[in-house]
């Protein structure tokens, strides 16, 4: 089997996919700044396991649309997209895996369409409903100005940053956010000097490590591309305000389908305050959690750096669901 690629159009919005296997329906949803290549170690054993598995470009990501207005970037415009992307596939439901952004997404449309969401699994960032992430002028206070989803609220300027380099960009993120990054001890929140901006905060390293090769690093380059590369990703960071507007009649509401939680120790997530309480009280937010793991050694990067790990817990889970459903 071999992964396919096309496109489609969801929600109004045009999408690409990368799609392998047969069977009940699994769709990952990748973060910032990545793609549906950072699913590259997951097709082939989710698939040879007998299941049909898909990862979209979300929308202003790499080969999917990239919408010209901030305001198109918001969580139930993402929930939306999801929702409409298992319909199109011709699939009454699907269980969803997300990491990074890709999570919140995730754990956001477990939250409002259960009826479409068989399980939910989030690497990295667990659930905080209803909107699944505190706003900026939340996180203006608790980390200052500097704090890197303050920085990315500055139309053109993260946007110019990012794009000057695509390939340097990404190799530098990608490190310095691993568990192989040796100046990071404990990680820590993302905070960026007065006067200087993120890339000045994540020099380059000296070789890679052996998850992540230079053809790795071109993959998701290619995709990014152009000045406007990083506008459609760093709008999702600009509607994290009106998020919490959004989704404020939601307020209360419970993950009530099937869940699993991945993240790595060195992590800079698990830095982030009120992060701890999450993930000791996973079960209040999703009463029918089925495991909480936590991987020794592992940065940011969670499928990309564990594969053996997370797939092993993603195939657990999914037989797990498909039990569940079953009974």
């Amino acid at each position: 089997m071999t992964v396919r690629h096309r496109d489609v159009e969801v929600n109004g919005v045009r999408l690409h996919i990368a799609e392998q296997g047969e069977g009940p329906l699994v769709l990952l949803l990748h973060g910032f700044p990545e793609s549906w290549y950072s699913w590259r170690h997951q097709f082939a054993p989710l698939a040879e396991a007998g299941y049909r598995v898909v990862a979209p470009d979300q929308r202003g990501y790499a080969r999917s649309e990239k919408l010209k207005s901030t305001d198109a970037y918001t969580l139930p415009h993402l929930v939306g997209d999801v929702t409409a992307l298992i319909r199109e596939l011709g699939a009454s439901s699907a269980v969803l895996v997300g990491h990074d952004w890709g999570a919140p997404v995730a754990w956001a449309t477990a939250l409002l369409r259960p009826d479409l969401v068989r399980g939910v699994a989030g690497l990295s960032v667990p659930p905080a409903p209803p909107a699944m992430m505190p706003p900026p002028s939340v996180t203006r206070d608790l980390y200052g100005e500097g704090f890197y989803q303050i920085y990315f609220q500055e139309p053109g300027t993260a946007d110019a940053e990012l794009a000057q380099d695509p390939a340097a960009t990404l190799r530098r993120i990608l490190f310095n956010a691993s568990g192989d990054n040796p100046r990071v001890e404990q990680p820590e929140p993302w905070v960026i000097p007065e006067g200087q901006t993120l890339l000045d905060t994540m020099p380059e390293p000296d070789a890679l490590p052996d998850w992540l090769t230079e053809e790795d690093v071109a993959a998701f380059a290619e995709d990014y591309q152009g000045a406007d590369a990083f506008t459609g990703p760093l709008d999702w960071y600009r509607n994290i305000e009106r998020n919490n507007e959004l989704m404020a009649a939601f307020q209360g509401r419970t993950v009530d389908v099937p869940a699993l939680y991945v993240v790595g120790d060195k992590d800079m997530v698990v830095s982030l305050k009120g992060v701890d309480f999450l993930r000791e009280n996973l079960h209040l937010v999703a009463p029918r959690v089925h495991a909480n793991i936590t991987l020794a050694g592992c940065g940011h990067w969670t499928q990309q750096e564990r594969p053996e790990e997370v797939n092993a817990a993603l195939l657990d889970f999914l037989a797990h669901v498909e039990e569940d459903g079953a009974s």
